[in-house]
């Protein structure tokens, strides 16, 4: 049996200039980092004694006699991608619901792609590991994706992701510990109990792509300027306005950003002393992010007392096999 543990992720600004639509004319720039929440596959061969070829276990319970009757279309994708004949059970559990902005389902992708390469004594770098995730998303699956979740899964850390034309580079912010931990420290997950389905919002995105060139080209400025400051500035309080511009530039790109439920949340968090935030992910639920300096997290966490609020830390590693037997 094999195990693997991939984070989920914190995507901070630049959301958008991931998608091959646009940095295949147009540098793509994104920053953010791994947390401390994951999801765990654990994959093992079955012995063919059973009714059943393979059986699959998440929020079903599938079992089926071959790949193309599988129904969740990650793993079946994966199975027919990596040629995989010999009859394998696969479990899901993660630390935090999918649909919910944070690359839930790319992290699955990456950690199944581990799981099974592994289980069949092969290596995989970081790279190819991205690339075949990006690959089998976009390509097979045809589903309307960026190109930063399976990355973030993938090498782990707190980066900047630069993209180009054919290729992509992950670069490692310097960052000290002690500026990452007050980071951390400030920047809240506040579940708005919407579930989103991205491919809606980035399929609406996609289509307006011409009319929203505009508004992209302000996300990657706004994605450099970030970058920088985080890097030369250690009065982190430039995050909060900075991320409230961005999330005011995101909504223009299609009105399924945001509603009004999620506007209500925003605003009461301003009002508790936060001073800027945006939704995680393509929008239209999931979690909500906001900045809320410290002699104000009380206020915010009493005032928004009847929604789930997350902690998390940043963290350094990707997708890792934790166990084989």
């Amino acid at each position: 049996m094999i195990i693997s543990k991939t984070p989920f992720r914190i995507s901070l600004i630049g959301g958008g200039t991931d998608f091959p639509i646009y940095y295949k004319k147009f540098p793509g720039l994104v920053v953010g980092g791994t947390i401390d929440k994951y999801c765990y596959v654990s994959a093992r061969f079955l012995p063919n004694v059973f009714k059943y070829k393979h059986r699959i276990v998440w929020s079903k319970n599938e079992v089926v006699k071959n790949n193309n009757q599988i129904i969740h279309p990650t793993v079946k994708a994966v199975f027919n991608h990596l040629k995989i004949n010999k009859g394998l059970e696969i479990h899901y559990q993660g630390d935090l619901q999918k649909n919910s902005g944070l690359g839930t389902s790319s992290s699955f992708c990456v950690g199944l792609i581990n799981s099974l390469k592994k289980l069949h004594n092969k290596s995989i770098n970081k790279e190819i590991l991205a690339k075949t995730a990006i690959n089998i998303e976009q390509n097979i699956m045809n589903e309307k994706c960026g190109s930063q979740d399976q990355i973030w899964a993938s090498y782990g850390g707190f980066n900047a992701i630069e993209f180009r034309r054919k290729s992509f580079k992950v670069k490692r912010l310097n960052i000290g510990k002690t500026k990452l931990s007050n980071l951390s420290k400030n920047l809240f997950l506040i579940y708005t109990g919407i579930n989103k389905f991205s491919h809606i919002v980035e399929k609406d995105n996609i289509f307006k792509f011409d009319k929203n060139l505009g508004y992209l080209n302000k996300i990657y400025n706004l994605a450099k300027s970030f970058k920088h400051e985080i890097q030369n500035n250690n009065n982190l309080d430039f995050i909060g306005s900075i991320l409230n511009e961005y999330w005011s530039v995101k909504k223009s790109l299609s009105n399924k950003v945001s509603n009004d439920k999620i506007n209500e949340i925003y605003n009461e968090a301003l009002k508790s002393g936060a001073s800027g935030g945006k939704i995680i992910g393509s929008g239209g639920g999931g979690f909500l992010l906001v900045y809320c300096k410290q002699k104000y997290h009380l206020s915010l966490k009493k005032r928004l007392n009847k929604l789930p609020i997350i902690k998390f830390k940043f963290v350094k590693k990707g997708s890792e096999i934790i166990f084989k037997s």
